[in-house]
């Protein structure tokens, strides 16, 4: 039975490249015959085969995904990639003519004294092309699930493949970056990059206020001259373009808030307003999401018009800053009284040094 297992499984790594050009004609017939394909090949658990190499493994799974991807089925796809692994991807030292004839005659060595059950071994180690498809569908499924984070990890892994790291379509990357930089797992330091000059990647990292209509009229032009960017809706049904824009609106009305409720305890409702270029029933909207989700403090009063970002704090809190004062301030008077006795014990010598130097 195992070697009915095995001979079925070298089989199939022998006509699988067989098999997805197969499906995919049968793709572009029609929606049901898409399903089809996407049913055969999908059911496949090509991971388990042992006699298949990896190129050959990772090749059938970015099929499934792309078929996934083309009927809709994106919780599957999501599945699927995962089977793929990152640091396959990763960059390798370049061998010299010498040691690719030297693991090419490893390799026909090796496949005389290969087992059914043992894959072939892997001579060409350039794996740019499958890194440039799994990012690529990683990029659609992200973008799908407006995880502009998520977005911007994956294009900057493009960037970091050896053969487009000159292209210019880089700032295509970085354009959506600084739609989540709300979120900590984002930090960006240090001096800006050339790249990012035409963006408002560097106004998030620092604590000053952003004018929208100033944001928009600087950097506006240049972001919408992509398709990632659009000021204006379409008339498609998924219009992502614009639904972007309207997140980096977002984004930068928080990063407001978050500034105003970092220097001032109260503010007049009026004053807010037009710190943040708002109405005041849009100011109180977005007062409250940051508030729910526990990304600052604030409490409204209406009849009053005022907004407390102060944080009430408790009997503990005063006392252990109070504590931390006296401590700092007793280490001060000490230092003080250090450098007093210091200057008279020096007062003291003097005088005996000058009269030393007179006799």
């Amino acid at each position: 039975m195992a070697d009915g297992v095995l001979k079925a499984e070298k089989d199939f790594s022998k006509d699988a490249d067989k098999l997805i050009p197969e499906a995919e004609q049968i793709a572009k017939k029609s929606q049901g015959d898409l399903n089809a394909a996407a049913d055969i090949l999908c059911e496949l658990q090509v991971e388990t085969f042992g006699s298949m190499t990896r190129r050959e493994k990772t090749e059938f799974i970015l099929e499934q995904v792309a078929l996934c991807i083309e009927r809709g089925d994106w919780t599957q796809a999501t599945i699927l990639s995962r089977k793929i692994n990152k640091r396959y991807f990763n960059r390798k030292p370049k061998k010299s003519p010498e040691e690719i004839a030297k693991l090419k005659k490893e390799a026909e060595e090796r496949e005389k004294t290969r087992g059914p059950d043992e894959p072939p071994m892997e001579v060409d180690d350039d794996v740019t092309d499958l890194k440039l498809r799994y990012y690529e569908q990683q990029i659609i499924l992200s973008n799908h699930d407006y995880k502009y984070l998520e977005v911007c990890k994956h294009y900057r892994e493009v960037l970091d493949t050896e053969s487009v790291e000159n292209n210019p379509e880089q700032l295509r990357a970085v354009s959506i970056v600084c739609l989540d930089l709300v979120g900590s797992k984002l930090m960006i330091t240090g001096s800006c990059p050339d790249y990012l000059l035409h963006h408002p990647v560097p106004f998030f990292t620092i604590h000053e206020l952003m004018r929208w209509p100033a944001i928009g009229q600087q950097f506006g032009p240049h972001l919408c001259n992509t398709d990632v960017f659009s000021p204006k809706p379409s008339q498609s049904a998924d219009d992502q373009p614009f639904k972007r824009w309207q997140d980096l609106r977002k984004r930068v009305i928080e990063h407001n808030v978050r500034v105003v409720a970092k220097y001032y305890t109260r503010i007049q409702m009026g004053r807010l307003t037009q710190l943040l270029d708002l109405t005041e029933e849009e100011t109180e909207k977005y007062i409250s999401e940051l508030v729910t989700s526990k990304t600052i403090y604030a409490k409204i009063d209406r009849p009053a018009r005022l907004i407390n970002f102060a944080k009430p704090r408790d009997a503990d809190d005063v006392l252990n800053e109070w504590s931390s004062d006296m401590k700092s301030l007793l280490g001060l008077l000490e230092r003080i009284d250090h450098l007093i006795t210091k200057e008279e014990m020096m007062a003291r010598i003097l005088p005996t040094r000058e009269k030393g130097k007179a006799r």
